[in-house]
């Protein structure tokens, strides 16, 4: 088949499947946002984008943001057709910023895939879930209503879509969620495993090893959606109680899927700012964010690894870190119990209960958990076991992509 992706960040969730399609004789090729500086593993052209893009700031301006970057996608692929003579057979694109949203326009043959990641919904899930970052509101709901409809006709459009787990998929109503296949994108536990020779260095020179009492926390950004301000708010009674503990952040300081702070410019500064005088700030390290194999060390060398999350997309971190032999704390949301499960896999203590939090670190960190080594085996098995990329998940969306090759094609 002539396979056409379509994603603003190209590669991100098709880094190994497009490849892999690629590997199999297929045609394959990406459609990407001309600021996307990421190496693509297959061939990407760039749809251009203006320096602003015009949106009036209303409830629909989300829709028309996206609506705009449809568009460009579709004059992109418009460009393809007419002056390269490209026609794919099957197009595989993120519904996520609406680029998919005109494609049957200009390919009205072709298959259309979608990655549908999340539906945005008004209750039960990150909205209103955290009444000191979010209240729930009409105002709130309402938004998150307009926000979902690029979403909804996205997924309408497409043939069939792809999720990453059950929790993302049962975001969508049941009309739409008999077009969705979970398979999770999948983690390579060739590379993503224990190492009791691995060590991180801090940028003050120290070296920390397995074995060292080290408390690990992951996230794109430092914010809520990703419990940043509840772990903060444990560290100076987990901190009094493990005076040798390190406490290892990575993260931007910046919002990825919230708001910033109304009083202050990052959630970090805020937490800080309300902590001070409570934290001994030379056994926290802010690591920003960190090159792959750095992240990966830090997983390798952590005692306990903190996950929290509001029931959301569930990060690849969880799953990493379960593949590195982890002893995790995590949340007991929706999308972390898909997989980490209580004295099973891991400890998941309610997101708000900040004494449990606290209790949970500090036993871990101490080494008093008899059943810490069992659970770090058995998280591991559970990736290894369902969730390896090249024995699970890329096999399964391979065989997904092709099912859907027009007759003739031989796919």
């Amino acid at each position: 088949m002539k396979i056409l992706f379509v994603h603003q960040n190209f590669p991100g969730q098709f880094l190994h499947l497009a490849p892999a399609l690629a590997a199999r004789g297929h045609e394959v090729l990406a459609l990407t946002d001309e600021k996307n500086q990421r190496p693509s593993p297959v061939r990407a052209v760039r749809y251009k984008t203006p320096q602003e893009l015009a949106m009036p700031r209303m409830l629909g301006s989300t829709y028309c943001e996206y609506t705009e970057r449809g568009w460009l996608a579709a004059r992109g692929c418009r460009a393809l057709r007419d002056r390269h003579g490209f026609v794919p057979d099957l197009i595989f694109g993120h519904s996520g910023w609406g680029e998919t949203l005109f494609l049957r326009e200009i390919y009205p043959d072709a298959r259309l895939l979608v990655y549908a990641e999340l539906l945005y919904r008004t209750r039960g899930h990150d909205v209103g879930f955290d009444p000191e970052v979010s209240p729930d509101t009409d105002e709130g709901r309402v938004s998150t209503v307009a926000r979902s409809a690029h979403l909804i006709q996205g997924l309408v459009q497409a043939d069939a879509g792809l999720a990453p787990t059950g929790y993302q998929a049962g975001s969508f109503p049941p009309e739409l969620r008999q077009k969705l296949t979970v398979i999770h994108d999948g983690i390579d536990t060739g590379i993503v495993k224990p190492d009791p020779q691995a060590e991180l260095a801090l940028p003050d020179g120290r070296r920390l090893r397995p074995g060292d009492e080290v408390l690990s926390y992951v996230s794109r950004s430092l914010e809520p959606y990703r419990g940043f301000h509840r772990l903060m708010r444990a560290l100076p009674g987990v901190m009094r109680a493990r005076p040798d503990a390190q406490v290892v952040l990575v993260g931007a300081d910046a919002v990825s899927y919230g708001a910033k702070p109304r009083d202050a410019d990052s959630w970090k500064e805020k937490l800080l700012a309300e902590l001070d005088g409570q934290l001994d700030l030379t056994r926290i390290h802010f690591l920003g964010r960190v090159p792959y194999r750095q992240y990966l060390s830090l997983l390798q060398i952590s005692r306990v690894h903190c996950y929290l999350t509001y029931p959301f997309v569930l990060s690849w971190s969880l799953t990493e870190a379960m593949a590195a032999g982890c002893y995790i704390v995590g949340s007991d949301t929706e999308p972390v119990r898909e997989v980490l499960r209580e004295g099973e896999t891991g400890r998941l203590v309610p997101f708000f209960d900040q004494p449990a939090l606290e209790a949970a670190l500090i036993r871990g960190l101490a080494g008093e958990d008899p059943e810490a080594a069992r659970m770090k085996q058995a998280a591991r098995d559970l990736i290894v076991g369902q969730y390896d990329l090249r024995t699970k998940s890329l096999p399964r969306l391979v065989e997904w992509v092709e099912s859907f090759a027009p007759v003739g094609t031989g796919g």
